[in-house]
């Protein structure tokens, strides 16, 4: 969005026509809109900024649910915030840790502030692109003086230490701008990488960084804490000072819906030793995989490595875990689609879920050469074990709570 169009879609003309909008959600739904808007007479900037916003809100109800209908996005920002109900709960740890204010530099569009103040934590948002600042103003309004959101870079408006006072970060890990974006490389972020660890070196800070961050460079004196939502891991965040948990160095936070599982540790986890496939194989969650906790979820399960360079468990014990998706197994063959498919048939499977690691298989093109005939269902589980290809046949096992 230019600046042009949010003049235009900021009055009260614009905001009416954007609430009345349908959803628009590919592009037939754009050329109708489009053309319904024109045809009313209204202005090109206008006509762009409303379909624009459609289309965003629209893919933004997957992070922020009945509330992306009430607010205004930027394609970048939307990319990078927060889910809702992750920064809930960073909201949540600046509130036990005894915070009452927060600076939130390079706050986007406002995701992660409006968790703060909603908390009824006090906020400082500030961005360096003016469009981003100004759709961030009007994501958080509804919270008045509590709230004050600037136009600037975080090296300006670094407040002094204060009683109460926490910092949170977001670097910008994309070029810079609210259109098209790229990823940068880990010296190109903003506000640098450096300054964010100084800073955290001497406030409470917390600084959201991708998952896959290079972990030699995080500092020795952070918590680092890996979380995933539903399945996927969606960020890396170091905590200091204040905020970060006596003891803690290594955290996995998984979050299933509205449910949440924490695994922590002082430390990374050793290993289990590897042992032969047994009654039950266990993925672990990718939070616990990046944390390198795989180790205590297995003990926990009296689990072994199914393979010293893969991330799958095997046990006998019916045991799973939050940490963990657990298969009952059924059978093992080579690793080729006649084998599998003999399986297959043999256990009237029609449909398979295909999962794979360590093995370069693109499952898609797998899938079309298997026989798939009945009305039952199976987990194909593709990996290496002892250093061969294998095909493990299994059955989900039901989430533990």
């Amino acid at each position: 969005m230019e600046m042009s169009e949010l003049r235009a879609l900021l009055t009260p003309e614009g905001l009416t026509l954007l609430d009345a909008a349908d959803s628009v959600d590919g592009v037939a739904d754009v050329a109708k809109t489009v053309s319904r808007l024109r045809a009313a007479g209204h202005s090109p900037d206008l006509v762009s900024a409303v379909v624009g916003q459609a289309r965003l809100r629209e893919k933004a109800k997957a992070k922020f649910g009945d509330f992306a209908a009430r607010m205004l996005f930027t394609k970048a920002g939307l990319e990078q915030a927060t889910r809702l109900g992750v920064a809930a709960r960073h909201a949540q740890r600046m509130r036990s840790a005894g915070i009452r204010s927060v600076a939130d530099l390079g706050c986007g569009i406002g995701g992660d502030a409006l968790a703060f103040a909603g908390a009824g934590l006090g906020v400082l948002a500030v961005d360096a692109d003016d469009v981003t600042a100004a759709i961030a103003a009007y994501n958080l309004a509804p919270f008045g003086a509590d709230v004050t959101v600037q136009h600037g870079t975080a090296q300006d408006h670094l407040p002094s230490p204060a009683d109460g006072l926490a910092v949170w970060m977001d670097p910008a890990r994309r070029t810079s701008g609210h259109s098209e974006t790229s990823r940068v490389g880990a010296d190109e972020y903003s506000p640098p990488l450096d300054w964010a660890f100084d800073v955290a070196a001497r406030m409470p800070t917390g600084i959201k960084l991708g998952p896959g961050h290079d972990r030699d460079s995080l500092p020795g004196d952070a918590e680092a804490q890996w979380v995933s939502a539903d399945g996927s891991v969606v960020e890396l965040v170091l905590w200091t000072g204040a905020l970060a948990r006596e003891g803690v160095r290594r955290a996995a936070l998984v979050i299933r819906g509205d449910r949440s599982h924490e695994l922590t540790a002082g430390a990374d986890a050793e290993d289990a030793p590897v042992r032969a496939l047994g009654a039950f194989l266990h993925e672990p969650d990718g939070a616990v995989i990046r944390a390198r906790l795989i180790g205590d979820v297995a003990r926990s399960l009296d689990a072994g490595m199914l393979d010293e360079r893969i991330a799958y468990l095997t046990s006998d014990a019916a045991v799973t875990s939050p940490f963990v998706q657990s298969f009952r197994v059924r059978e093992t063959m080579a690793a080729n689609p006649k084998a599998i498919s003999s399986a297959l048939t043999a256990n009237g499977i029609g449909t398979v879920e295909i999962k794979k690691r360590g093995m370069d298989v693109d499952p898609a093109a797998f899938r079309k050469k298997l026989t798939l005939r009945g009305d039952r269902s199976a987990t194909l589980i593709l990996t290496r074990v002892n250093g061969q290809r294998r095909a493990i046949l299994a059955d989900r096992v039901p989430a533990a709570e």
